[in-house]
């Protein structure tokens, strides 16, 4: 991949230039594909399909065949309309759904597929920071503002200014969850309405302080819910698109009147959120009176739009070959600052394993290689816990840290090779039938081992071979009379690797 003069990475592609985001949300799955040219954006093209799969979660947290089924069929039509695009070129994240199904990996299993490539189930709060990216670029503005975007099955709010999100945080309270719960018989009541209400207004209270209208000057609202909403109001003439108290009242009025779902009369209202618009209009009432919003406007920009600009940002930093650029590598500083890692302990660890990675596996992808790096540097987090089984707290941390930039599958891979860093095998046995975890996780093992002492290392005494799944750790003999105690403990891990994983490991010295 190179960059070239417009600033756009190439691919082996027939679409250059060209970036899509698929956006697997509650209600619907979005497809987008964008440009970008000399920082500016232009949208290619835009798929949406109303594919419920929120409405599919059963009442023990699991996804319906039915649900399934009619997912895989959306996916399968935007892998038809991405054919000739790179593997690079394409980013697919899922949301508050799949944050929640307990079947999700088997899920996965079956759209990765059918979509051809990976899929990742990002957290709530980087669904807002990625939705909050979405906004800054397409709609920006140096005043304080909030954002909104009130989803199928949660709600992120997100404070900043300019392009960066100050703070963002992610509720369990959305258009399909609060309209299958107060509105699924197709009813429409008072009753109704204020119980949604009251449990929107239970889910968000303790956002009451921290996004109070202190702390912004002006609302706007992402995505779904309020851009219908918005448009509803436009069509009625109540107002030009932006959304008010008054013009809520209004609307929940003409709900009430009709009575049944199946009765709504409004201009502008499409199918797909006829099911949703009630609890949708729920939860923009009780954030309205609650939060001091006396105007929502429809904003410009979504977590679609926010992924593309990420994905861009990480195709610069790998063109370049500047790690340190991605927002990811950002994420894992901080955290070494804040459960005060010895850096410098970290640091020797990366460089050993590094050099052992790219011997052994000299063309594995830079994911796979970024990712043994960040767990380099993240492998004594736990130390802040406790010395004593460091490793297992450094994992639990490294998996439910907030982690900017990460996606949870990718966060709990790091997890699991943090977790490997010592002792046996047993306790990674499942990530370990994946070869390339097995590589990723010698490589650490054998790093920490050469820096036990915790002094300065020679990088180049140990070299790594590898032979189909047979690994030879080579290093000179005189070395080895020089270090009995580091020869002892590699005499160990090869005992562990002949106990267990898909590797072995033969010590030539």
């Amino acid at each position: 991949m190179t960059l070239p003069a417009n600033g756009t990475p190439d691919f082996d592609t027939r679409w250059p230039g060209q970036l899509a985001a698929i956006d697997m949300g509650s209600n619907s799955f979005r497809l987008e594909i964008g440009q970008l040219h000399q920082g500016r954006y232009r949208r290619v093209d835009y798929l949406k399909e109303t594919v419920r799969l929120g409405a599919g979660l059963d009442s023990n947290g699991f996804l319906t065949e039915e649900a399934v089924l009619r997912g895989l069929a959306c996916l399968a039509r935007f892998a038809q309309r991405l054919k000739g695009y790179a593997p690079q070129q394409i980013r697919a994240v899922a949301t508050q759904t799949l944050r929640e199904a307990r079947n999700r990996d088997a899920f996965l299993a079956r759209a990765q597929t059918v979509l051809g490539r990976p899929i990742e189930v990002i957290s709530g709060r980087e669904e807002a920071r990625l939705i909050y990216a979405g906004v800054a670029r397409l709609q920006p503005s140096n005043v304080p503002r909030l954002v909104i975007d009130i989803g199928g099955r949660s709600t992120e709010m997100i404070l900043g200014q300019g392009r960066k999100a100050l703070r963002a945080e992610s509720f369990q309270v959305g258009s399909v969850s609060l309209s299958m719960r107060y509105f699924g018989d197709g009813r429409i009541t008072e009753q109704a309405f204020r119980a949604a209400q009251v449990a929107a207004g239970a889910e968000l209270e303790e956002a009451l302080e921290p996004f109070a209208p202190v702390h912004w000057h002006e609302a706007l609202g992402s995505s779904g819910t309020v851009g219908a909403v918005s448009q509803l109001l436009a069509a009625s003439g109540i107002s030009d698109g932006r959304i008010t108290a008054e013009g809520l009242r209004w609307l929940i009025e003409r709900c009430l009147h009709a009575g049944r779902v199946d009765r709504l009369d409004l201009p502008g209202l499409k199918e797909d959120r006829r099911a949703v618009i009630a609890g949708g209009l729920a939860i923009l009432y009780t954030l309205a009176a609650n939060f001091g919003i006396d105007v929502l406007q429809p904003a410009r920009g979504a977590l679609r739009q926010g992924v593309i600009f990420d994905l861009d940002e990480r195709l610069h930093a790998t063109a370049l070959e500047q790690d340190g650029h991605d927002i990811r590598d950002a994420t894992v500083r901080e955290l070494q600052r804040r459960f005060m890692v010895d850096t410098q302990q970290a640091q020797r660890v990366s460089t050993i394993a590094e050099r052992l990675y790219e011997q052994a596996q000299p063309r594995a992808g830079r994911e796979a290689r970024r990712e043994l790096l960040w767990a380099c540097a993240l492998h004594e987090m736990g130390m802040m816990v406790s010395h004593h089984d460091h490793h297992r707290h450094s994992a639990y941390l490294v998996a439910h840290a907030d982690a900017p930039g990460f996606s949870q599958s990718q966060q709990r891979r790091v997890a699991d090779l943090v977790l490997g860093q010592r002792g046996g095998l047993r306790k990674v046995e499942a990530s370990l039938a994946q070869e390339t975890f097995a590589w990723q996780v010698l490589c650490l093992r054998l790093a920490i081992i050469k820096c036990h002492a915790r002094g300065q290392v020679r990088a180049d005494v140990l070299s790594l071979a590898r032979s189909g799944t047979q690994a030879s750790l080579d290093f000179p003999a005189d070395w080895s009379a020089l270090h009995p105690r580091t020869l002892f403990l590699l005499h160990e891990e090869a005992q562990a690797w002949s106990r267990g994983g898909v590797l072995k490991l033969a010590l030539r010295g």
